[in-house]
Protein backbone atom coordinates (compact mmCIF):
# COMPACT_ATOMS: atom_id res chain seq x y z
CA UNK A 1 0.00 0.00 0.00
CA UNK A 2 1.19 3.61 -0.88
CA UNK A 3 -0.59 5.65 1.94
CA UNK A 4 -0.15 8.66 -0.79
CA UNK A 5 -1.95 7.30 -3.33
CA UNK A 6 -5.43 8.20 -3.66
CA UNK A 7 -8.04 6.32 -6.07
CA UNK A 8 -10.99 7.89 -6.81
CA UNK A 9 -14.15 6.01 -7.59
CA UNK A 10 -16.20 7.49 -10.19
CA UNK A 11 -19.71 6.52 -11.55
CA UNK A 12 -21.06 7.25 -15.15
CA UNK A 13 -24.15 7.98 -14.94
CA UNK A 14 -26.26 7.10 -18.48
CA UNK A 15 -22.03 6.91 -19.82
CA UNK A 16 -22.07 10.57 -18.81
CA UNK A 17 -19.36 12.38 -15.90
CA UNK A 18 -21.54 14.28 -14.37
CA UNK A 19 -21.68 17.43 -11.81
CA UNK A 20 -20.71 14.65 -8.88
CA UNK A 21 -18.00 13.11 -11.16
CA UNK A 22 -16.20 16.38 -12.42
CA UNK A 23 -16.74 17.65 -8.55
CA UNK A 24 -14.66 14.64 -6.67
CA UNK A 25 -11.90 14.29 -9.89
CA UNK A 26 -11.24 18.15 -8.69
CA UNK A 27 -11.49 17.05 -5.19
CA UNK A 28 -8.86 13.77 -5.68
CA UNK A 29 -6.61 16.25 -7.92
CA UNK A 30 -6.51 18.69 -4.29
CA UNK A 31 -5.89 16.48 -2.31
CA UNK A 32 -3.00 14.49 -4.74
CA UNK A 33 -1.11 17.61 -4.06
CA UNK A 34 -1.80 18.37 -0.47
CA UNK A 35 -0.28 14.65 0.41
CA UNK A 36 2.17 14.82 -2.43
CA UNK A 37 1.07 11.53 -3.80
CA UNK A 38 -0.18 10.22 -6.80
CA UNK A 39 -3.85 9.60 -8.28
CA UNK A 40 -6.04 7.90 -10.30
CA UNK A 41 -9.68 7.36 -11.15
CA UNK A 42 -12.12 4.22 -11.22
CA UNK A 43 -14.92 4.15 -13.10
CA UNK A 44 -17.98 2.02 -13.17
CA UNK A 45 -18.33 2.01 -16.86
CA UNK A 46 -16.41 2.93 -19.89
CA UNK A 47 -15.43 6.41 -20.75
CA UNK A 48 -15.60 7.65 -24.22
CA UNK A 49 -15.89 10.58 -25.96
CA UNK A 50 -16.59 13.24 -24.61
CA UNK A 51 -16.56 12.54 -21.37
CA UNK A 52 -13.19 10.91 -21.73
CA UNK A 53 -11.92 14.59 -22.69
CA UNK A 54 -13.26 15.70 -19.51
CA UNK A 55 -11.11 13.55 -17.41
CA UNK A 56 -8.46 14.93 -19.16
CA UNK A 57 -9.43 18.44 -18.94
CA UNK A 58 -9.39 18.11 -15.04
CA UNK A 59 -5.56 16.30 -15.45
CA UNK A 60 -6.72 12.80 -14.53
CA UNK A 61 -3.17 11.00 -14.99
CA UNK A 62 -4.73 7.62 -15.14
CA UNK A 63 -8.48 5.99 -15.23
CA UNK A 64 -9.28 2.15 -14.42
CA UNK A 65 -12.42 0.35 -15.86
CA UNK A 66 -13.75 -1.50 -13.68
CA UNK A 67 -15.07 -3.90 -16.57
CA UNK A 68 -18.40 -5.50 -15.37
CA UNK A 69 -19.16 -3.49 -12.50
CA UNK A 70 -22.40 -2.20 -13.94
CA UNK A 71 -23.96 -5.75 -13.55
CA UNK A 72 -23.36 -5.27 -9.92
CA UNK A 73 -24.87 -1.91 -9.22
CA UNK A 74 -27.96 -3.54 -8.16
CA UNK A 75 -25.69 -5.25 -5.51
CA UNK A 76 -23.76 -2.44 -3.66
CA UNK A 77 -22.17 -5.42 -1.13
CA UNK A 78 -20.76 -7.52 -3.99
CA UNK A 79 -19.70 -4.31 -5.88
CA UNK A 80 -17.98 -2.70 -2.70
CA UNK A 81 -16.00 -5.86 -2.29
CA UNK A 82 -14.95 -6.16 -5.57
CA UNK A 83 -13.66 -2.41 -5.77
CA UNK A 84 -12.01 -3.10 -2.36
CA UNK A 85 -10.01 -5.83 -4.23
CA UNK A 86 -9.09 -3.75 -6.84
CA UNK A 87 -8.12 -0.64 -4.33
CA UNK A 88 -5.92 -3.12 -3.18
CA UNK A 89 -4.34 -4.53 -6.56
CA UNK A 90 -3.36 -0.83 -7.29
CA UNK A 91 -2.05 -0.48 -3.84
CA UNK A 92 -4.51 2.92 -3.01
CA UNK A 93 -3.97 4.45 0.53
CA UNK A 94 -6.91 6.64 0.08
CA UNK A 95 -10.44 5.74 -1.38
CA UNK A 96 -12.33 8.62 -2.27
CA UNK A 97 -16.08 8.65 -3.00
CA UNK A 98 -19.40 10.97 -3.31
CA UNK A 99 -21.44 10.87 -0.14
CA UNK A 100 -24.87 10.46 -2.41
CA UNK A 101 -26.60 7.17 -2.46
CA UNK A 102 -24.21 4.60 -4.05
CA UNK A 103 -21.23 6.02 -2.62
CA UNK A 104 -22.22 5.78 0.91
CA UNK A 105 -23.72 2.55 0.48
CA UNK A 106 -19.62 1.27 -1.20
CA UNK A 107 -17.99 3.27 1.77
CA UNK A 108 -18.27 0.97 4.75
CA UNK A 109 -18.17 -1.77 2.72
CA UNK A 110 -14.88 -0.66 0.97
CA UNK A 111 -13.67 0.41 4.43
CA UNK A 112 -14.46 -3.40 6.35
CA UNK A 113 -13.01 -5.35 3.39
CA UNK A 114 -9.61 -3.49 3.43
CA UNK A 115 -9.65 -3.01 7.23
CA UNK A 116 -9.60 0.70 6.50
CA UNK A 117 -10.46 3.89 8.47
CA UNK A 118 -13.83 5.50 7.28
CA UNK A 119 -14.54 9.29 7.38
CA UNK A 120 -17.68 10.19 5.81
CA UNK A 121 -19.00 13.23 4.34
CA UNK A 122 -15.27 15.34 4.88
CA UNK A 123 -16.39 18.73 3.58
CA UNK A 124 -11.94 19.81 3.78
CA UNK A 125 -8.49 18.46 3.73
CA UNK A 126 -5.17 20.00 4.79
CA UNK A 127 -1.57 18.21 5.18
CA UNK A 128 0.12 19.36 8.99
CA UNK A 129 3.44 17.81 10.10
CA UNK A 130 2.89 14.85 8.02
CA UNK A 131 -0.60 14.13 9.01
CA UNK A 132 -3.87 14.36 7.04
CA UNK A 133 -6.28 16.57 8.59
CA UNK A 134 -10.15 16.07 7.93
CA UNK A 135 -12.82 18.18 8.37
CA UNK A 136 -16.56 17.89 8.53
CA UNK A 137 -19.82 19.35 9.37
CA UNK A 138 -22.23 18.16 12.13
CA UNK A 139 -25.73 19.72 12.96
CA UNK A 140 -26.04 21.29 10.40
CA UNK A 141 -23.28 23.82 9.73
CA UNK A 142 -22.92 24.51 13.53
CA UNK A 143 -20.40 22.42 14.16
CA UNK A 144 -16.85 21.00 12.55
CA UNK A 145 -15.80 18.08 13.73
CA UNK A 146 -11.76 17.37 13.09
CA UNK A 147 -9.76 13.73 12.50
CA UNK A 148 -6.32 13.42 11.57
CA UNK A 149 -5.03 10.08 9.66
CA UNK A 150 -1.52 9.24 9.62
CA UNK A 151 -1.14 6.79 6.77
CA UNK A 152 -0.43 4.00 8.78
CA UNK A 153 -3.72 1.97 7.31
CA UNK A 154 -5.57 2.61 4.17
CA UNK A 155 -8.48 5.30 4.06
CA UNK A 156 -12.18 5.59 2.62
CA UNK A 157 -13.61 9.22 2.32
CA UNK A 158 -16.53 10.13 1.36
CA UNK A 159 -17.38 13.78 0.33
CA UNK A 160 -20.79 15.71 0.57
CA UNK A 161 -22.32 16.69 -3.20
CA UNK A 162 -22.31 20.55 -1.56
CA UNK A 163 -18.32 20.39 -0.97
CA UNK A 164 -18.06 19.00 -4.92
CA UNK A 165 -16.70 22.03 -6.59
CA UNK A 166 -16.45 21.30 -10.27
CA UNK A 167 -14.58 24.54 -11.18
CA UNK A 168 -11.28 24.06 -13.15
CA UNK A 169 -8.35 25.67 -11.22
CA UNK A 170 -5.80 27.95 -13.29
CA UNK A 171 -3.20 25.54 -11.53
CA UNK A 172 -4.80 22.50 -12.77
CA UNK A 173 -2.67 21.18 -16.02
CA UNK A 174 -4.77 19.10 -18.67
CA UNK A 175 -3.11 15.30 -18.90
CA UNK A 176 -3.98 12.11 -21.55
CA UNK A 177 -5.04 9.66 -18.81
CA UNK A 178 -3.59 6.17 -19.45
CA UNK A 179 -6.75 3.84 -19.80
CA UNK A 180 -6.47 0.31 -18.80
CA UNK A 181 -9.15 -1.99 -17.77
CA UNK A 182 -9.83 -4.32 -14.40
CA UNK A 183 -12.46 -7.46 -14.90
CA UNK A 184 -14.69 -7.48 -11.82
CA UNK A 185 -14.25 -11.43 -10.82
CA UNK A 186 -17.22 -13.70 -11.77
CA UNK A 187 -19.47 -14.09 -8.44
CA UNK A 188 -20.18 -17.36 -7.45
CA UNK A 189 -23.85 -18.36 -7.56
CA UNK A 190 -25.06 -15.25 -9.36
CA UNK A 191 -28.39 -16.36 -11.08
CA UNK A 192 -29.50 -12.79 -12.56
CA UNK A 193 -28.87 -9.75 -14.59
CA UNK A 194 -29.96 -6.79 -15.30
CA UNK A 195 -31.81 -6.42 -18.70
CA UNK A 196 -33.40 -3.03 -18.32
CA UNK A 197 -33.85 0.20 -15.91
CA UNK A 198 -36.44 1.85 -15.39
CA UNK A 199 -36.38 5.59 -14.20
CA UNK A 200 -38.17 6.19 -10.75
CA UNK A 201 -41.31 8.29 -10.71
CA UNK A 202 -40.06 11.73 -8.77
CA UNK A 203 -44.00 11.76 -7.63
CA UNK A 204 -43.61 8.67 -5.66
CA UNK A 205 -39.69 7.67 -5.74
CA UNK A 206 -38.54 8.00 -1.64
CA UNK A 207 -36.82 11.33 -1.06
CA UNK A 208 -33.14 9.97 -0.39
CA UNK A 209 -33.09 9.46 -4.21
CA UNK A 210 -35.15 12.07 -5.48
CA UNK A 211 -33.16 14.99 -7.78
CA UNK A 212 -35.51 17.90 -7.49
CA UNK A 213 -37.44 18.24 -4.75
CA UNK A 214 -40.17 21.38 -3.98
CA UNK A 215 -40.78 21.39 -0.07
CA UNK A 216 -43.92 23.28 1.77
CA UNK A 217 -43.44 24.67 5.25
CA UNK A 218 -45.46 26.08 7.66
CA UNK A 219 -45.74 29.27 5.80
CA UNK A 220 -48.05 27.22 3.68
CA UNK A 221 -52.15 27.44 3.45
CA UNK A 222 -54.45 24.79 2.55
CA UNK A 223 -54.67 26.92 -0.60
CA UNK A 224 -50.85 27.23 -1.76
CA UNK A 225 -50.21 23.36 -0.83
CA UNK A 226 -52.59 22.56 -3.40
CA UNK A 227 -50.99 24.68 -5.72
CA UNK A 228 -47.70 23.51 -5.25
CA UNK A 229 -48.97 19.76 -5.07
CA UNK A 230 -50.05 20.81 -8.76
CA UNK A 231 -46.45 22.49 -9.52
CA UNK A 232 -45.37 19.34 -8.45
CA UNK A 233 -47.08 17.34 -10.94
CA UNK A 234 -46.52 19.67 -14.02
CA UNK A 235 -42.75 19.91 -13.41
CA UNK A 236 -42.73 16.36 -12.95
CA UNK A 237 -40.40 17.09 -9.67
CA UNK A 238 -40.77 15.64 -5.87
CA UNK A 239 -42.99 16.95 -3.02
CA UNK A 240 -41.78 17.59 -0.05
CA UNK A 241 -42.78 18.81 3.83
CA UNK A 242 -42.05 19.76 7.12
CA UNK A 243 -42.53 18.70 10.59
CA UNK A 244 -45.77 21.08 11.30
CA UNK A 245 -47.06 20.11 7.51
CA UNK A 246 -47.14 16.85 8.16
CA UNK A 247 -48.87 17.18 11.89
CA UNK A 248 -51.39 19.03 9.54
CA UNK A 249 -52.04 15.56 8.19
CA UNK A 250 -51.80 16.56 4.86
CA UNK A 251 -49.18 14.05 3.64
CA UNK A 252 -47.52 11.02 4.53
CA UNK A 253 -44.28 10.72 6.78
CA UNK A 254 -42.68 9.43 3.89
CA UNK A 255 -42.72 13.27 2.53
CA UNK A 256 -41.24 14.80 5.63
CA UNK A 257 -37.68 16.69 5.14
CA UNK A 258 -35.57 17.06 7.81
CA UNK A 259 -33.66 15.08 10.52
CA UNK A 260 -36.50 13.95 12.09
CA UNK A 261 -37.99 12.70 8.44
CA UNK A 262 -35.56 11.91 5.83
CA UNK A 263 -32.67 13.52 5.00
CA UNK A 264 -31.87 14.38 1.21
CA UNK A 265 -29.34 14.99 -1.51
CA UNK A 266 -31.16 16.68 -4.69
CA UNK A 267 -29.43 18.70 -6.85
CA UNK A 268 -32.08 21.12 -6.52
CA UNK A 269 -34.03 21.89 -3.12
CA UNK A 270 -36.47 24.94 -3.21
CA UNK A 271 -37.90 25.33 0.21
CA UNK A 272 -41.55 27.44 -0.04
CA UNK A 273 -42.44 28.69 3.59
CA UNK A 274 -39.66 27.12 5.79
CA UNK A 275 -38.47 28.80 8.47
CA UNK A 276 -34.96 26.90 8.92
CA UNK A 277 -35.19 24.94 12.03
CA UNK A 278 -31.65 23.21 13.08
CA UNK A 279 -33.21 20.10 12.45
CA UNK A 280 -34.70 20.84 8.61
CA UNK A 281 -31.43 21.95 7.71
CA UNK A 282 -29.63 19.34 9.28
CA UNK A 283 -31.14 17.14 6.76
CA UNK A 284 -30.93 19.22 3.52
CA UNK A 285 -27.52 20.74 4.14
CA UNK A 286 -26.17 18.00 1.33
CA UNK A 287 -28.27 19.48 -1.45
CA UNK A 288 -26.34 20.75 -4.62
CA UNK A 289 -28.01 23.73 -4.55
CA UNK A 290 -30.79 25.40 -2.15
CA UNK A 291 -33.18 28.24 -3.48
CA UNK A 292 -35.70 29.68 -0.33
CA UNK A 293 -39.10 31.56 -0.52
CA UNK A 294 -40.28 33.40 2.51
CA UNK A 295 -42.18 36.64 4.00
CA UNK A 296 -39.97 36.63 7.07
CA UNK A 297 -36.64 38.39 5.76
CA UNK A 298 -34.87 36.83 9.05
CA UNK A 299 -35.53 33.88 8.32
CA UNK A 300 -32.75 31.64 9.58
CA UNK A 301 -33.45 29.24 6.67
CA UNK A 302 -31.73 32.26 4.32
CA UNK A 303 -28.37 31.97 6.21
CA UNK A 304 -28.21 27.97 4.58
CA UNK A 305 -28.99 28.58 1.60
CA UNK A 306 -27.70 29.60 -2.24
CA UNK A 307 -30.39 32.12 -2.89
CA UNK A 308 -33.48 33.41 -1.19
CA UNK A 309 -36.38 35.46 -2.07
CA UNK A 310 -38.52 37.74 0.42
CA UNK A 311 -41.94 37.04 -1.07
CA UNK A 312 -45.29 36.22 0.19
CA UNK A 313 -46.28 32.58 -1.30
CA UNK A 314 -50.35 33.70 -2.40
CA UNK A 315 -48.52 35.79 -4.78
CA UNK A 316 -45.20 33.56 -6.02
CA UNK A 317 -46.81 30.32 -6.31
CA UNK A 318 -49.75 31.04 -8.43
CA UNK A 319 -47.73 32.91 -10.97
CA UNK A 320 -44.85 30.11 -11.05
CA UNK A 321 -48.31 27.34 -11.56
CA UNK A 322 -49.43 29.11 -14.38
CA UNK A 323 -46.02 29.71 -16.52
CA UNK A 324 -46.04 25.87 -15.76
CA UNK A 325 -49.56 25.24 -17.15
CA UNK A 326 -48.43 27.07 -20.33
CA UNK A 327 -45.27 25.75 -21.30
CA UNK A 328 -46.35 21.56 -19.95
CA UNK A 329 -50.09 22.71 -21.36
CA UNK A 330 -51.58 21.69 -18.37
CA UNK A 331 -51.25 18.29 -18.21
CA UNK A 332 -47.50 16.58 -16.92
Amino acid sequence: MNSRSILAIIDLPSGELDETGRGLLSFAGRLSRFTEGTWGATTLAEPAGEPLGQFASYGTPEITVAAGADALLDTPVLLGRCLAELAKERGAGIVLLPHNGLGSTLAPVIAATLGAALQTEVTSARMADGTLHLTRSALGVRVAEARTWAGDRPLVITVPLRSLSQVLLPSVQPATPAVSRWQVPTVDGATSRVMERIPPDPQTVDLTEAEVIFSAGKGCDSRTYAQLQELCRLLNVSLGVTRPVYDLGWCGFERMVGQTGRTVTPRFYLALGISGSMHHVGGIKDSRRIVSVNSDPKAPIFANCDEGFVADLGEILPRLLERARQSTGGVQ
